[in-house]
């Protein structure tokens, strides 16, 4: 049995030896000039989400629901922006374009693992936000320690459980006619149609996985607006506009997610000719924008951490004064 096991991963490495991550067709001569705008974003996102979780983590104020949430989301950016830039800067720097199948599955499923992740999480923070707003008083009971551990935990095991399929069924395929791939990273959506042999499999499942985790979340989500909206609208303006003020920042992280995973769900299922390239676009925003924007827009739109930021960046300018005064 493990003879005809080994016998049967020889096989499939005789047809999938890698690929090759195209970068971004049509701009290959600007290549160097692109990486400059990558770094930059990857610095900002490093520094942004790492400004998050140290406040979070220091700040004994915010060690609540909300922000623990918050933390978790950043925590998964900085996962996501590790995952995909510097391989990123490989391609435009160095022109490393080349890499190998087990690199290229591995890749595959932390990107899609981690998308999952974040999607799960951006929905417990809309129950979180539905909590708050419409059931104050049975908050703190519900949102307890062990009830965070849980949904995280739970969360964590769907999207493991539904994405380690991706590099088994990729991995099965041959590869016979063309490697190279359009995107700076690895896809499932996009390597399956490389494959010399029926994909039929690869199809269902995707849209399986992607029905199951991103279209119920999507659901989700809608859910809790519905029901946040009904509650505030049956407040006075000025409560209801103070209440609908704690949703803004997770609305727009929420766009900020699913809108370009829309369009590059879309854009790979039913491609057309004129927009050709659209789905380089909707991949780039939908894995390199959230980690970048999403720590400035809760630093901008959440008061106690903004303070928070503010009064931990005043205390380290006062202590370098005095220390460079020493």
């Amino acid at each position: 049995m493990t003879w005809v096991f080994y016998q049967l991963l020889f096989h499939l490495s005789l047809y999938n030896t890698g690929f090759i991550l195209s970068g971004i067709p049509g701009l290959e001569d600007f290549s160097f000039w692109i990486g400059f705008p990558v770094v930059l974003m990857y610095i900002m996102a490093v520094l942004g989400n790492c400004s998050l979780m140290y406040t979070i983590k220091t700040e004994q104020d915010l060690h609540e629901p909300m922000y623990i949430f918050l933390f978790m989301l950043s925590s998964v950016d900085l996962l996501i922006a590790t995952t995909t830039m510097p391989r990123m800067l490989g391609i435009f720097w160095f022109n490393s374009r080349e890499i190998p199948l087990n690199m290229c599955l591995l890749q595959m499923f932390f990107i899609h693992f981690l998308s999952a992740l974040e999607s799960g999480i951006l929905v417990v923070m809309a129950i979180d936000r539905y909590l708050a707003i419409c059931h104050p008083l049975r908050y703190s009971s519900i949102l307890t320690n062990k009830t965070i551990a849980k949904t995280t935990l739970g969360t964590a095991v769907r999207g493991g459980a539904l994405l380690i399929p991706f590099p088994l069924i990729i991995k099965r395929l041959p590869f016979c006619h063309s490697n190279i791939l359009t995107h700076s990273f690895c896809l499932h959506q996009e390597t399956m149609k490389l494959a010399s042999a029926d994909i039929t499999v690869n199809i269902i499942y995707g849209l399986f996985a992607i029905l199951s985790i991103m279209g119920v979340d999507s659901l989700f989500i809608s859910l809790s607006y519905l029901l946040i909206l009904r509650t505030v609208l049956s407040l006075s303006d000025e409560v209801s506009l103070k209440a609908f003020s704690t949703c803004a920042a997770h609305i727009c992280a929420v766009l900020l997610y699913y809108i370009p995973l829309i369009g590059l769900s879309v854009e790979h299922r039913w491609p057309t000719q004129k927009t050709s390239n659209l789905h380089i676009v909707f991949g780039n925003i939908y894995l390199l924008v959230p980690p970048v924007i999403n720590p400035i827009i809760y630093g901008i739109k959440t008061t106690q951490i903004r303070r928070k930021l503010y009064r931990i960046f005043c205390e380290k300018l006062n202590w370098t004064k005095t220390t460079a005064g020493l």
